[in-house]
């Protein structure tokens, strides 16, 4: 098992990709803690890992807080006693034209995607500067590398994440500390379904595989970069869109 024996923190972790990440790293040995801002929903979420056999944690975490954060993180230490594996999750968009978008609209979504990725990043690594090692996983999207009509503050707050992964990589190269992001494209979702045919299929011919990706396409980058086998890559981020972005 690739992740045996391992603690992983997932933010955004009760539902979607978050979800699908925690059950990929549960099934290869990890012990999980779900954190979301839907308590609920993160309990039942950790119920499911349960049955797997590992150990879980469900946490409400407001990422865009840094107090809170904290706290979170030291409930974690006092179940588990250490934290090897931080996925960066947590993620809105507030779409709306550039001019007609709000200060709130913009804001909100800086303050989660980004500001919450940094915040995790800082408390975490905090506890894996002591540990002398760690991973940690951002999820950016390809819309950060390429923008998208209508999705100024999303398109930023993505692009930031990888500029955060590049610098937090060099700084804790040091300490045995792997840091990665992942680009995921066009995912089959609960938002995806609800488009339309037509609308589908006009995202599918800019894809060259012509196929949407899962939530669990994502987890499998996901669960390599947590696991040794990603030990001498870091500061890189995967794209996972089929072709459709192509350096």
């Amino acid at each position: 098992m690739r992740l045996k024996d391992k603690v992983a923190l997932i933010t955004g972790g009760a539902r979607g990709i978050g979800k699908a990440i925690a059950f990929a790293y549960a099934k290869e040995g990890a012990d999980i803690v779900v954190a979301d801002v839907n308590l609920e929903e993160a309990e039942k979420t950790a119920k499911e890992i349960e049955g797997l056999g590992r150990k879980a944690l469900a946490l409400t975490m407001d990422v865009t807080d840094y107090t809170k954060v904290e706290e979170a993180v030291n409930k974690i230490l006092d179940k588990f006693a250490k934290i090897d594996i931080l996925v960066n999750n947590a993620g809105i968009t507030k779409d709306n034209l550039l001019l007609r978008m709000s200060q709130l609209e913009w804001d909100a979504v800086l303050n989660v995607n980004l500001k919450g990725t940094f915040n995790c990043i800082r408390a975490v690594s905090r506890v894996m500067i002591k540990q002398r090692s760690g991973k940690i996983v951002s999820i950016a999207s390809i819309i950060g590398l390429i923008g998208n009509p209508g999705q100024a503050n999303y398109s930023a707050s993505k692009a930031g994440i990888i500029a955060l992964t590049k610098t937090a990589a060099k700084e804790l190269a040091s300490r045995n500390i792997n840091v990665n992001a992942v680009a995921p494209g066009f995912i089959q979702t609960d938002m995806t379904a609800k488009l339309s045919e037509e609308l589908k299929q006009k995202m599918l011919a800019n894809i060259p595989l012509s196929k949407l990706g899962s939530a669990d396409d994502v987890a499998a980058v996901c669960l390599f970069l947590a696991s040794e086998d990603s030990s001498y890559i870091t500061g890189q981020t995967i794209v996972v869109d089929g072709g459709m972005v192509m350096a």
